[in-house]
C-alpha cells in the first residue's frame, strides 16, 4: 500500500537545474513508493497549493520526469509570492492544510531560497499547532549561495560560469578597443548580501593582469579613496580596468549604494544601477 502523497513546488528566480532537483524527488518518490504515493505539483509554486491547482505527476512516463534534467525554465512554474507571519496571514496557512488535507499530502517539499525554507519552517508549525502531521522539506536552489549550512547551492555552478564567461567575453572586447575607446568596463552582479556571484568574476582570469582587476563584494564596505587608488594602478599597469560589483555594495554607513527607494514583492529593498554609479565616480574622479 502506497503512503501518504507528496506536494511539490518551485519558488522564486529560475536558475539552470532547478528542473533537475524536481528531477530528483519525482525520482526518488516513486523508488519509495511504500512511503509516499503520488507527487502533486503546484502550479506557479505556492500558489498552486492555495488555489488548488494541482498537477498529478504520476501519470507522467518515466522518461518525461528524466527529460526535467534537461528543460529549461522552471516545469511547473515559479513565483515570488511570500507567505507573511503565521499571526497576520493564519488563513493563508490553515487554506494550505486544508488543501493538503483534501489531498492526503503528508510531505511538503519546496524548492526554493531562503524566504522558501522560511514557508517551508512555517508550514510546519502549524501542522504541528493544528495537530495535522506533515513532513516538510526545503530543497535548496539559489544562485546566490547563501543558504545556511549548504555546502553549494543547486544553481550556484551554472550563474558562475555564465558569470565568468560573460566577463571574460566583455573584457577581450575591451582589449581590443581601449587604446582609443573605453578603458573602463564595470559589470553588475546579483548579490544582496553573499558575494559568491561576484567573486566567481574571478574564474575569467587565467594569468596575472587578466581581467577582472576589481571586485566589490557586499561583504567589504566601499571605500571610495582605495577604489579610485586600485582603478589609477590597473589603467597604469594593464591601460584598462575591468570591474565586477555586487548589487549589494554598501557604503562605510551601512547603506546600500544602488538603493531605489523601492521594494520588491518580497519587502526587500529594490537594488540596481551601482555600476552606473562607481562608473560615474570615476568618470568625474578621474576623468
Amino acid at each position: 500500500m502506497a503512503g501518504r502523497n507528496a506536494f511539490y513546488a518551485q519558488s522564486g528566480g529560475v536558475t539552470a537545474v532547478i528542473n533537475a532537483s524536481a528531477c530528483g524527488v519525482l525520482q526518488t518518490a516513486r523508488r519509495h513508493s511504500g512511503e509516499i504515493g503520488k507527487v502533486y505539483a503546484g502550479r506557479n509554486g505556492i500558489l498552486g497549493a492555495l488555489t488548488e491547482d494541482l498537477i498529478d505527476t504520476s501519470v507522467e512516463p518515466e522518461t518525461a520526469v528524466a527529460a526535467l534534467k534537461h528543460t529549461p525554465g522552471a516545469a511547473f512554474g515559479s513565483c515570488r509570492y511570500k507567505l507573511g507571519s503565521i499571526q497576520e496571514h493564519r488563513g493563508q496557512y490553515e487554506r494550505l492544510i486544508e488543501v493538503f488535507r483534501a489531498h492526503d499530502i503528508g510531505f511538503f517539499f519546496y524548492n526554493g531560497g531562503g524566504d522558501s525554507q522560511d514557508t517551508a519552517h512555517k508550514v510546519s508549525q502549524l501542522g504541528a499547532e493544528l495537530g495535522y502531521p506533515i513532513i516538510c522539506v526545503g530543497i535548496p536552489k539559489t544562485m546566490d549561495n547563501d543558504l545556511p549550512i549548504t555546502d553549494c547551492s543547486p544553481g550556484f555552478g551554472s550563474v558562475a560560469k555564465y558569470v565568468a564567461t560573460s566577463l571574460r567575453e566583455a573584457a577581450l572586447d575591451l582589449t581590443a578597443m581601449s587604446r582609443t575607446s573605453t578603458k573602463v568596463f564595470t559589470m553588475e552582479l546579483m548579490g544582496r548580501h553573499a558575494g559568491w556571484t561576484t567573486a566567481a568574476a574571478a574564474l575569467a582570469g587565467e594569468r596575472e593582469g587578466d581581467a577582472p582587476h576589481i571586485l566589490l563584494l557586499p561583504e567589504v564596505a566601499f571605500d571610495e579613496g582605495r577604489f579610485l587608488a586600485k582603478v589609477e594602478d590597473a589603467l597604469a599597469r594593464y591601460d584598462q580596468c575591468v570591474i565586477a560589483v555586487s548589487e549589494g555594495v554598501k557604503g562605510p554607513d551601512g547603506e546600500f549604494l544602488s538603493a531605489t527607494g523601492l521594494k520588491d514583492s518580497f519587502g526587500h529593498a529594490q537594488l540596481g544601477g551601482v555600476a552606473l554609479r562607481t562608473s560615474d565616480l570615476i568618470a568625474g574622479k578621474l576623468g
